[in-house]
């Protein structure tokens, strides 16, 4: 029933995507050789204003750090921590390009007076560990370890699901599942090894599942407050299902983003306190 579903107000840190730029190549979406594949850096930071201006028109707290020149990802704050009751365990960047994001994010939290974790195997924040109620998703096959799924384990004292992504333009387990509520999530199947799918059915057997044409717009790199689903544009499928569970869709087009195969929950970190 559409009325249903209750909101609740998150916490969010952002980077504003100032020197954001696709450099190099460490993902399939990423081609920066190619025509047409040019950030429009004013559309990007006009896109990222929007984002963030309806995460306050929905009550939602957010906070920034400064972005760095020379860093052209740090605007994909999701990969720099995650943050669980206050606890916060950071990255550890598997390309060196990005390795020294994790200097500016772990200063902005020791700022903020928390415990910053910093860890031993590669492991890129909320990119691969997603809080989800009793336990956390952990993927891997790209990017996270699996001994970083260890780590996570040992420092929250939170089970760790771990969870294997198989196709390369879902490298991360982000851009092919987000957490809708306490209780349930939606994903994209084919994202995942026929092991990990066989773990969410039986985690979630009511799911709400996207096709690849919603995968490929972003629709799985979406957050929600629990109510409203902040969603890519392009993923109509996705949002209909979703509609259908009562959850309120509400489109941000975060298109510029995706040529570094990024979207809206890439450009979002909750700090869970």
């Amino acid at each position: 029933m559409p009325g249903s579903r209750v909101a609740s107000r998150r916490r969010y840190l952002v980077c504003e995507p100032r020197h954001f730029a696709v450099r190099y190549a460490i993902n399939p979406w990423m081609r920066p050789d190619r025509p047409g594949h040019s950030v429009d850096v004013s559309l990007a930071r006009r896109q990222w204003r929007t984002l963030v201006d309806t995460y306050r028109d929905h009550g939602h707290t957010v906070e920034s750090v400064e972005p760095e020149p020379g860093l052209p990802d740090m605007v994909f704050a999701a990969n720099a921590a995650v943050v669980v009751e206050g606890r916060v365990f950071g990255s550890r960047y598997l390309a060196p390009e990005r390795r020294p994001e994790s200097v500016p994010y772990e200063a902005w939290f020791k700022a903020q007076g928390y415990d910053v974790q910093h860890p031993e195997s590669v492991c890129e924040g909320e990119g691969d560990l997603v809080p989800a109620g009793r336990w956390i998703l952990a993927g891997t096959g790209f990017r996270t370890t699996r001994e970083a799924h260890r780590e996570v384990q040992e420092f929250f004292g939170v089970p760790v699901i771990g969870l294997t992504l198989v196709d390369p333009y879902f490298y991360h387990l982000d851009t092919a599942l987000f957490v809708l509520d306490e209780q349930n999530v939606a994903y994209y199947p084919d994202a995942f090894s026929p092991g990990s799918r066989e773990v969410l059915a039986r985690l979630y057997p009511d799911a709400v599942t996207a096709t690849r044409e919603d995968a490929m717009a972003f629709g799985l790199n979406s957050v929600s407050d629990g109510r409203h689903v902040f969603v890519s544009p392009g993923a109509t499928h996705l949002a209909g299902r979703l509609a259908d569970r009562g959850y309120v869709p509400v489109p941000v087009d975060l298109s510029e983003f995706h040529k570094a195969g990024g979207g809206i929950k890439c450009c979002t970190q909750e700090i869970r306190s």
